[in-house]
């Protein structure tokens, strides 16, 4: 069963990437959405059967490699960890690659695409069954790939190649750090398999490292440098920046990787290593800040951004703190229960607004829409459920993870616990209120786009097409850094533009995308709305029919040993102890950031717009995310380039080929020119050469006298 949960994907991806021009997109879509509704079926089957089960089933598929004493076997660890992941990504990757099916229907390389969703599944499933790290760190690698090809499946569209390269860069960052964790893990322990590294790991608790003329914690800077790859991949604080951009993508690739799969891998790796991460208490504690700090920064950069695409991935950057917040504190099964019920509305968030972009003729920007709820009713249903389920609304799923978080991180007595309190408490006033304002800019209020919208989109068409028969390529724009009013149309940010202004999209796409619609909003087909529901069902009910089992009494026996929970870990039971402002201050912020979110796009729409005039400069610094982008420009990217810039011209240029191959060509050349001039043809010129050559033979010999001749 578990060959065929891991390996159907990848079957379907070969027959679409390999054959997919023979089999035609529809049978491409059918196969590879087929194969992945079977691998989710058989998913669900193994969740209802593995959890409470003892210990971990190992099932063996091949030997990788060996080298020396050093075996590392191809298999599968199959424990409740395994199977909620199992679950997780099978059911969002089917519910996209369903919705892709009318969301792509224009789009004329769909074979490819499709390949491309499940190669990416098929790494992500490799991942979460690891039985050893370095089978761990292939899905690892390869997630990272497969990102790269779908983020910048728009190939021709120049910001879609630089968001590309953005995330595969900065995650290299973070991968980097991951890959010195395994090889210190295993210096350490002497394996790469888990049930190996968990057994000697109570052995090397006190155990140091000599690096840089210290002695380290070894086990702690072992998960230090496990951290490090979490954090690029899950974009964290200070490697977060490859997120928002990778909105570039089409919308299915931001629900996929965004949602449930790529971005919660740091997560998954951090619980999976949970045995480790609980015996180096100092790397906890990195780990609770750092993921404080993401909830707040992420949501401080959400509160004014304009892209609806953007708000919903930089809620899941500050979702994904909350998820670290638990993770540092010890409660392991709260970070992996939000990650389950953050799967099912993030989702739902993002294939609701890649709906809501099908109706408004491929708009991102949400100061041209509003008043949307008339026009698409179902779809403004959807998204509300997913708005009540991401801000915590009582009994939603949302509400019973996140709120377990908040509480987990003030009953900790872990240092840096009531900065991630503080923190996560914050954060949940600005998620409500962006949620909120998010909504109400896209559903509610005067409908912006009336007044323009036959117009911007007959440009937008004719924009399209001249850069499609022309071959142009627009640059890349930057997010406007002027202090724009919410309400105010402007240029969408990271879409590139002609010399007139004109929106300007490549020849792969902005001829499919700007084509034969009406000019009025419309639903989108069913093909779409039916994953809409399904996970509009999850984001209601999954938090109330698994809390028990997460996080509730049923616990113990749900988890049996997939967790690392040690002795002296009771924060589960300790959260239960907590005032009851604490428990009530997320229900509080939750309804704080709806009055105000109400009262400033609703009552008061104009107001936005004077607080940004009134404050321009903070409104710059958080419209422009911190102008971490800027900073990294100027440290990194610049200096690299120019390094790089130096390398090739000086180095490689003027010294390497200058003196080398280039060099000696040049010499030859010269010498074979002179040379030729000696070649002129005329008799006396060679008369003279032969008269010289004999003086100089004569001259020698006068000098050196005559050579001895032996007898």
């Amino acid at each position: 069963m578990y060959h065929a949960i891991v390996f159907l994907p990848l079957v379907g991806a070969l027959l679409a990437g390999l054959f997919g021009r023979q089999l035609g997109p529809k049978l491409s879509e059918g196969i590879t959405t087929g194969l992945l509704a079977f691998s989710a079926l058989l998913s669900w089957g193994a969740f209802l059967e593995v959890p409470g089960t003892e210990h971990a089933t190992r099932v063996q598929v091949a030997t990788w490699f060996t080298a020396g004493d050093l075996v590392v076997d191809w298999a599968f660890r199959i424990d409740t960890l395994t199977v909620i992941m199992l679950v997780v990504v099978t059911s969002v990757s089917t519910l996209v690659h369903l919705y892709s099916i009318g969301y792509m229907e224009e789009d004329p390389h769909r074979p490819r695409f499709f390949a491309y969703l499940s190669l990416f599944t098929f790494a992500m499933l490799m991942l979460v069954t690891a039985d050893n790290l370095v089978q761990m760190f292939f899905g690892w690698e390869g997630v990272g790939l497969a990102s790269y090809l779908l983020i910048g499946f728009w190939y021709e569209k120049p910001s879609a190649n630089a968001a590309a390269m953005k995330a595969f860069i900065v995650n290299r960052v973070g991968d980097f750090g991951f890959s010195l964790g395994i090889f210190l893990v295993f210096v350490l322990t002497g394996s790469i398999a888990f049930d190996g590294i968990f057994a000697r790991a109570p052995e090397i608790k006190d155990a140091t490292f000599h690096f840089l003329g210290y002695d380290w914690n070894a086990l702690t800077l072992a998960c230090l440098l496990l951290f490090m790859g979490a954090m690029g991949k899950s974009a964290q604080f200070l490697l977060h920046t490859w997120l928002p951009d990778a909105m570039e993508g089409p919308t299915p690739v931001s629900a996929l990787i965004h949602a449930a799969t790529m971005v919660t891998a740091g997560v998954f790796m951090v619980a999976r290593l949970s045995p480790l991460f609980e015996l180096a208490p100092n790397a906890l504690i990195v780990v609770t800040v750092i993921g404080g700090i993401t909830a707040f920064f992420a949501a401080t950069i959400g509160l004014v951004q304009n892209d609806i695409k953007r708000v919903i991935a930089y809620s899941t950057c500050s979702q994904l703190g909350y998820m670290f917040v638990a993770l540092g504190v010890g409660a392991y099964s709260a970070a992996v229960f939000h990650l389950f019920t953050h799967a099912f509305f993030k989702a739902l968030l993002f294939l609701g607004a890649g709906s809501v972009i099908h109706a408004m003729h491929h708009e991102q920007d949400m100061r041209n829409m509003g008043n949307l709820r008339r026009y698409i009713p179902f779809t403004s249903a959807m998204m509300t459920i997913g708005t009540l389920a991401l801000i915590g609304f009582p009994f939603t799923a949302g509400y019973y993870s996140k709120d377990a978080i908040i509480e987990a991180a003030y009953a900790s007595t872990r240092p840096g616990h009531t900065l991630a309190f503080i923190c996560t408490v914050v954060a949940a006033l600005m998620t409500s209120f962006y949620s909120w304002r998010l909504f109400f800019m896209t559903f509610e209020g005067p409908a912006r786009w009336a007044g323009h919208g036959a117009a911007h989109h007959d440009d937008h068409h004719a924009a399209g097409h001249a850069a499609v028969q022309a071959g142009a390529s627009a640059q890349a724009v930057h997010v406007n850094s002027s202090a724009e009013a919410d309400g105010a149309p402007g240029h969408h940010e990271g879409v590139a533009h002609d010399d007139k202004g004109h929106d300007v999209e490549p020849a792969s796409h902005s001829a499919i995308e700007h084509h034969d619609h009406a000019h009025t909003p419309h639903e989108s087909p069913l093909v779409m709305t039916i994953p809409l529901g399904i996970l509009a069902f999850g984001a209601l009910f999954a938090g109330l029919i698994f809390k028990n089992r997460f996080i509730g009494e049923g616990m113990e026996t749900f988890w049996g040993h997939a967790l690392g929970h040690g002795p002296d870990n009771h924060i589960m039971h300790d959260i239960h102890a907590v005032p009851a402002l604490v428990a009530y201050s997320p229900f509080i912020m939750m309804l704080i950031g709806f009055v105000l979110a109400y009262w400033m796009y609703i009552r008061r729409p104009e107001l936005p717009g004077q607080l940004a005039a009134q404050q321009p400069s903070l409104y710059r610094f958080l419209l422009n995310k911190w102008y971490f982008d800027e900073l990294y420009d100027r440290i990194f990217v610049r200096p690299a380039k120019d390094f790089g810039k130096f390398l090739w011209k000086e180095a490689d240029g003027r010294v390497i080929d200058g003196m080398g191959p280039d060099g000696i060509a040049t010499r030859v050349l010269d010498v074979t020119r002179g040379v030729v001039r000696l070649q002129t043809g005329y008799v006396y010129h060679y008369a003279f050469v032969m008269l010289v050559g004999v003086a100089a033979l004569i001259s020698w010999y006068m000098l050196t006298g005559l050579p001895k001749v032996a007898h």
